[in-house]
């Protein structure tokens, strides 16, 4: 795919506002952002005060209040003179959204807004309950920017770098499997994987660039597109010794996703939809609505899965020496007819590594 237009540069004086900048994924933003130099304001709550003050050391503005309250948000807007919304907020908070578009349309000052997607191409992907709802709200927030003219740019950024566990809540920093691999269907689907830094790089570099106005960009590098036999591949040469595999049916994903454990049950689906239906190339990118960011910048590298791995290995040493965490039981799971009482001890705390936002922000 050609495309025809240079890159405009990230402009230093380009006033930005980040909401949900405290969360898994709005950290990275907001880091990226900051490295812009650009004046970089944060709506934040009083929650996360480390975090928080993490980023104001950096050279944050913070802002104290909620995107529900228009009234605010359109004097915020108005009094600091903002040029780029950017929305990282989490899944139960989606539809907050509508209150911050009916502001910045009322400001009629924004030139650039990028609502809180970071993962999957919400109008393509069809996963089952409970992730439909979640998208479906997503897919009332990108309508109600369209309808009201607000220019915005969507970042289909497909899985954060790591093991992608079913039955996980939250995006942190856990290990691979060391005891066994769960291997979705065949494992011969494949996905896009791209680290957190890479995400708040390219959506920086995205955020004032000409050619992304009113489209939707994905990032797709060739360098981490892999399936789950091919990840699994790579933990076991980073770990110097083979693993035993699991296989984890359809069948089985759609039963936790209809259990309606939230927000359990909407990675289950999620995780359904990534690697038994391949949500994330069932399509092809046209160019007209639809960017690649390798296409756009070619110059800038992707860090690949096995430098992320390279990470996880470190971790893995760290915390060998550290005193372990207690195991439980899982109960009533099932993999291949056994439980997992049969199977062995999972250590809980596991993370979701792909197209979903954290629970808190």
């Amino acid at each position: 795919m050609t495309i025809a237009a240079a890159p405009q540069p990230v402009s230093a004086v380009s006033r930005t506002l980040i909401v949900g900048a405290t969360g898994f994924m709005g950290r990275f933003i907001a880091e990226a952002c900051l490295e812009t130099g650009r004046p970089t304001y944060l709506l934040v709550r009083s929650s996360k005060p480390q975090t928080i003050k993490a980023l104001q050391d950096k050279g944050a503005i913070i802002q104290l209040g909620s995107i529900k309250d228009q009234k605010f948000m359109e004097k915020l807007l108005k009094e600091h003179k903002i040029d780029v919304v950017i929305s990282a907020v989490g899944g139960e908070r989606i539809l907050d959204q509508l209150c911050l578009i009916d502001a910045m349309k009322a400001v009629g000052t924004i030139k650039r807004f990028l609502p809180s997607e970071f993962g999957h191409d919400i109008d393509r992907a069809d996963p089952v309950e409970p992730g439909l709802k979640m998208y479906k709200e997503k897919r009332m927030v990108r309508r109600a920017i369209e309808e009201k003219s607000i220019p915005f740019t969507y970042i289909c950024c497909n899985s954060i770098a790591a093991w992608p566990y079913h039955d996980n809540t939250h995006p942190s920093e856990v290990l691979p499997p060391l005891d066994r691999f769960q291997i979705y269907g065949d494992g011969s689907v494949k996905a896009y994987f791209v680290a957190g830094t890479d995400i708040g790089k390219l959506t920086m570099q995205a955020v004032d660039d000409e050619r992304t106005l009113n489209k939707s960009v994905h990032f797709r590098p060739a360098c981490n597109f892999l399936n789950m036999n091919e990840l699994a591949a790579l933990w076991e040469k980073k770990l110097g010794r083979t693993l035993p595999r699991q296989t984890i049916t359809e069948a089985h994903l759609l039963a936790a996703a209809a259990e309606n454990i939230i927000p359990r049950s909407i990675v289950a689906s999620l995780t359904h939809d990534i690697f038994i239906k391949g949500c994330q190339i069932n399509f092809t990118i046209d160019g007209n609505k639809d960017l690649e960011a390798t296409s756009l910048y070619p110059d800038i590298p992707f860090r690949s899965m096995a430098d992320c791995f390279d990470d996880f290995v470190t971790h893995a040493a760290q915390k060998s020496q550290q005193p372990q965490k207690p195991h439980y039981q899982c109960q009533n799971s099932h993999v291949d007819g056994k439980t997992v009482e049969d199977i062995g001890n999972y250590t809980v705390n596991h993370s979701i590594l792909f197209n979903y936002q954290p629970i808190e922000t």
